[in-house]
């Protein structure tokens, strides 16, 4: 099945929102307090055919000097065709966290393995931010912005929490956006790796994708992190593209 980059990209922002977002000649401006880039950064969506590059660039460092934050762009296979990433590293922008955007068909899902004491709740609780504040190593100022980013969304979504005891063990996000399931945040604490907790999780959320009508999963993947490259190969993920980031810091 091939897949429009255009398709994936736009569901991976629906998904994953802003507090902030505005749209110029094609780009939208994404802020939200610093907290991930993809919430803070240009996502260059469509280009015009001799768009000035340069006042384009300018008008996004005006934008995010004014809230006080590094200006940062998003660069995928949309902007090959316009030259940006380009022009970016002329104008001293560092490329930064080189990353693979995966998909996979959800047509040939297998029955999920057990997971006890995991819990999957449909709306945002503090339970479950309690529990990615520790595995994610967030801060007090990142556990507000990601609690006010993930409190309400028109699409579809499942949290999900794994437990033993007290103790969080690994956590996941699913969120379904006509026939497309994102997976965000998944995370395992470094005592309970190499248990096979990791494929077990994102197999349950898999699961909960298809049931509720989902026929592709995407996700994203720093190219660095290499075990969960191999998990979600093993999975059956596949590269739809490469995207890294250009940033030039105040």
């Amino acid at each position: 099945m091939r897949h429009d980059i255009r398709v994936v990209e736009t569901k991976a922002l629906n998904a994953w929102p802003a507090l902030q977002q505005t749209a110029h000649d094609g780009w939208l401006l994404r802020q939200s307090k610093g907290y991930t880039k993809r919430s803070n950064s240009v996502q260059p969506l469509r280009t015009d055919p001799g768009a000035d590059l340069r006042a384009m660039v300018g008008y996004c460092e005006d934008t995010y000097h004014r809230a006080g934050l590094p200006t940062i762009f998003k660069i995928t296979p949309l902007c090959e065709s316009c030259g940006l990433d380009g022009r970016l590293d002329e104008y001293g922008y560092a490329a930064v966290d080189r990353s693979q955007l995966l998909v996979r068909s959800l047509d040939d899902m297998q029955a999920a393995p057990p997971l006890e004491d995991l819990s999957i709740d449909t709306g945002f609780t503090e339970a479950w931010m309690s529990a990615a504040a520790v595995l994610l190593s967030l801060k007090p100022e990142q556990r507000e912005t990601a609690s006010a980013l993930l409190t309400d969304s028109p699409l579809r979504r499942a949290f999900f929490l794994h437990r033993s005891g007290y103790d969080p063990v690994a956590i996941g996000i699913g969120v379904v956006d006509d026939g497309y399931l994102g997976l965000f945040d998944i995370a395992t604490s470094p005592a309970y790796r190499s248990r096979g907790i990791g494929e077990r999780l994102v197999g349950h959320i898999l699961r909960w994708g298809q049931s509720r009508g989902a026929h592709t999963s995407y996700l994203q993947v720093v190219d660095g992190n290499l075990p969960a490259q191999r998990l979600y190969a093993k999975l059956g993920y596949e590269k739809l593209y490469d995207y890294w980031y250009r940033v030039r810091w105040p």
